[in-house]
């Protein structure tokens, strides 16, 4: 038999079963060249890494928590929980703000521009009723909270997502004037007052701070007038600073915070700065090992929630503090280049927004950073993806759904679909 004519034929064969793996006859400068197989290129629907980034703070954040509470029984004050109290409350709430985050991720952003104003009408009653006595529920002095049974939800966290969504829903329908200060810039800046003023009432300064960069960031990204951007700027700092000079607690936070060895303020309120610092200090480059903590043994207060990060400094030392803050910078990042690829394709509400987040999850991260290694004022603001608050983590997984529904109907369109 002829072996070369069995073998002819036999590639033919193999060429028919499967045309795309045939190599390509290319001519280049007249000689006659063969390409290897073809592999065909696929568009995935969403951005896998932006999940699997999201993913790793979520699973490192769930065991954080349970390492920085496990001893809490041990206190008389919580001598009624069991050690794995916040462990399984933590776990429940990721699993509720994974199913809002598939239910997010279903809606168009045509729906969410719709019901932009809708959604601020509810932050804001929200905001009401969790001032009233009998309705919100009072922790430490401040009425944050209003209990649904399973969990306690935090209207301020739903008011950073409905100011983003209403923000950047203004911006759109305000492009043809934005050069105009009283048109385009004062009925925002009214809105973030009421705002401002339900939020000052709970008292939640952290929070307000946090929506102000957010509304301010999409105004300046919408393209408002540099000058009008830097005059509003100027009258928030004045307006901070005010607040901070007349309110004594927050001046006793500020001196604190410039002097937390001194005797007075190492018991007071330099408490929790000085003791963050000595566990930063004792996990020194590679840390003491996951669960070998001190600090979180009663010494510092709020270890699972404000400060899970001077905990992840004493037991991953400064590789786990580096580790975690370079993923922050890679999310914020990858946010912020969806949010300029929706933009560049003339969605500028669904830009607007996914900027919007990276702006939230970057600023929120930088702060709680910044406050755990005494680089800034002590601030109740957790730390996004990881410390322990249900309502925190449902609204993050919500709006980081959202940017990747920008990124999916970014991903239809440049393949010729329609969203």
């Amino acid at each position: 038999m002829n072996l070369a004519w069995v073998d002819r034929w036999r590639g033919k064969l193999e060429n028919w079963r499967s045309p795309a793996s045939a190599p390509l006859p290319v001519r280049t400068g007249g000689s006659r060249r063969v390409l290897g197989p073809l592999n065909p290129v696929r568009l995935l629907g969403f951005d896998q890494a932006l999940v699997f980034v999201t993913m790793a703070l979520l699973l490192w954040g769930l065991v954080m928590v349970y390492s920085a509470s496990v001893a809490m029984p041990d206190n008389p004050r919580f001598a009624r929980l069991d050690s794995t109290y916040y462990l399984v409350r933590h776990a429940f709430s990721l699993l509720v703000g994974l199913v809002v985050a598939v239910l997010a991720f279903q809606v168009p952003m045509s729906t969410w521009e719709k019901l932009a104003p809708w959604l601020f009408i509810a932050a804001l009653a929200l905001l009401v009723l969790v001032l009233i006595p009998f309705i919100g529920r009072e922790v430490n002095g401040a009425r944050r909270w209003i209990p649904l049974g399973l969990f306690n939800f935090q209207p301020s966290e739903l008011a950073k997502f409905a100011v983003l969504i209403y923000a950047s829903d203004y911006m759109v329908r305000k492009m043809e004037v934005k050069e105009h200060f009283f048109r385009a810039v004062l009925p925002m800046g009214v809105a973030l007052g009421v705002v401002g003023l339900l939020l000052l009432a709970e008292p939640d300064m952290g929070a307000f701070l946090v929506i102000v960069v957010i509304a301010m960031g999409i105004l300046f990204l919408g393209g408002v007038n540099a000058r009008m951007f830097f005059f509003i700027a100027a009258i928030a700092v004045l307006a901070f600073a005010i607040m901070i000079w007349t309110s004594e607690w927050r001046r006793e936070r500020i001196f604190a915070y410039l002097d937390p060895w001194s005797p007075t303020n190492a018991l007071r309120k330099g408490y929790q700065l000085s003791h963050a610092l000595i566990a930063f200090g004792r996990g020194e480059f590679a840390g003491v090992g996951l669960g070998g903590s001190i600090e979180k043994l009663h010494w510092l207060p709020e270890a699972h929630t404000d400060f899970l990060l001077a905990v992840i400094g004493e037991e991953f030392g400064l590789v786990g503090v580096l580790l975690v803050i370079g993923l922050f910078l890679w999310m914020t990042r990858r946010i912020m280049h969806i949010g300029r690829q929706a933009i560049a394709m003339d969605r500028l509400f669904a830009g607007l927004v996914a900027q919007g987040v990276g702006l939230w999850i970057g600023f929120q991260a930088l702060i709680n950073v910044g406050v755990n290694l005494g680089a800034l004022p002590t601030k109740g603001l957790t730390l996004p993806l990881m410390s322990y608050g249900g309502s925190a983590i449902m609204l993050n997984l919500m709006a980081l759904a959202v940017v990747l529904r920008v990124d999916h109907e970014n991903r239809i369109l440049m393949r010729g679909g329609r969203t």
